[in-house]
């Protein structure tokens, strides 16, 4: 599942953007569940079955802890549901809980999605030449996670096989957690002095130095980056002209049902999914394909046997 992956580093960029501003600054609620969903269903295709399920595992209790802690701390709102040591539990307040975890696990998952597609090379190729520093630690702090987190399980592991976890004291436990730290932290320090000295070595940043790269816009790359500014300009027509405006306090307003709305809500639903369906349709063609590919089966023993023609 590369196809979205292998479209131009600034189209991808420009898409992420896009999704990411509506995401991060709207209340309405029909627009956050879209992203959440957009965002959850980019994911199924770029993790792991297992690696989903267990990341499903800390986004939901963070859903549920964000959208229980709010009404308990605030008590704004005008339809009190009962009370709590005195204090009004509203509607309001429960409804914008949720809606704040909705809004914070969507644009985690994006930036998620973000961190699979935008990889370091893409991030030097549209940086690299006008902020090399600040391109050059980017690239490297997303590097360093994944790394970091194989790095972990090897020291883990090695110290284990050494006999250091024979114990199950939790002192024990602490004492290896803090030998693991320690050795990261020595490591993660000379990768990144190596790092720096290598790029340094090879010019990385000086005036006239050329850069190679093998992303080349292409008419699809055009077609892509067109179709997300065409959305989004629906989706900011309908937030411009108030018909996507929607309060939590101290009243919840009606959801708007304008034909403005309904086409800012269908402009962000594709586009939100739209990764989701390019890589769908893609594997649809590719399942296709393999299909119209005759299939021959293996040679009998006949076939096989030359015959009398064949020996003259």
């Amino acid at each position: 599942m590369n196809t979205f992956a292998s479209y131009h580093p600034a189209v991808l960029m420009l898409y992420f953007i896009a999704v990411l501003l509506i995401a991060m600054f709207t209340q309405n609620p029909v627009l956050l569940a879209l992203a959440l969903l957009g965002g959850v269903s980019f994911c199924t295709l770029l993790e792991r079955p297992k690696d989903f399920l267990h990341n499903m595992a800390f986004y939901i209790p963070l859903f549920l802890m964000i959208a229980i802690t709010n009404p308990l701390f605030s008590h704004n709102g005008v339809t009190p549901l009962f009370f709590l040591n005195g204090n009004p539990v509203t509607l309001e307040a429960v409804l914008y809980g949720l809606d704040i975890a909705a809004m914070l696990v969507a644009v985690m998952y994006w930036f998620k999605c973000y961190n699979h597609i935008m990889t370091s090379e893409k991030i030097l190729f549209l940086f690299g030449k006008v902020i090399p520093k600040l391109s050059l630690l980017l690239s490297t702090a997303l590097r360093f996670v994944p790394l970091f987190k194989a790095q972990i399980k090897k020291i883990h592991q090695a110290q284990k096989a050494m006999g250091l976890y024979a114990s199950n004291s939790y002192v024990d436990k602490l004492r290896s957690a803090v030998r693991v730290f320690s050795a990261m932290l020595t490591w993660s320090l000379e990768n990144a002095i190596d790092t720096g000295s290598s790029m340094k070595a090879r010019g990385y940043g000086l005036k006239g130095r050329s850069h190679f790269a093998l992303f080349r816009f292409t008419a699809r790359d055009g077609l892509l980056s067109g179709a997300a500014v065409f959305l989004l300009a629906l989706v900011l027509l309908g937030t411009a002209l108030k018909e996507t405006a929607f309060s939590f306090y101290p009243r919840i307003t009606a959801l708007s049902a304008s034909p403005i709305a309904i086409l800012a809500y269908l402009a962000f639903g594709l586009l939100v999914f739209l990764p989701f369906l390019l890589e769908i349709v893609e594997n649809m063609r590719w399942k296709a394909l393999l299909s119209s590919v005759p299939k021959h089966g293996a040679l009998s023993l006949s076939d096989a046997t030359p015959g009398k023609d064949d020996k003259k």
